[in-house]
């Protein structure tokens, strides 16, 4: 049975997909009070468990 928790390579990977994303034009899904960078965003998203994308092991 893999583990649920996401090892450091894996959220690497994961944020570095969606700040891809939410650099070529994707709507932030949590609300962002100032003008963050990419990956500061897609960190929030992860953080909040909304990150839109499927997650394989």
């Amino acid at each position: 049975m893999a583990s649920k928790k996401l090892t450091r390579f894996e959220k690497a990977r994961i944020i570095g997909a969606r700040a891809l994303q939410l650099s070529m034009g994707a709507q932030p899904i949590v609300d962002i009070p100032e003008s963050l960078d990419p990956i500061d965003i897609a960190t929030l998203e992860l953080e909040k468990k909304v990150i839109p994308l499927n997650i394989r092991k």
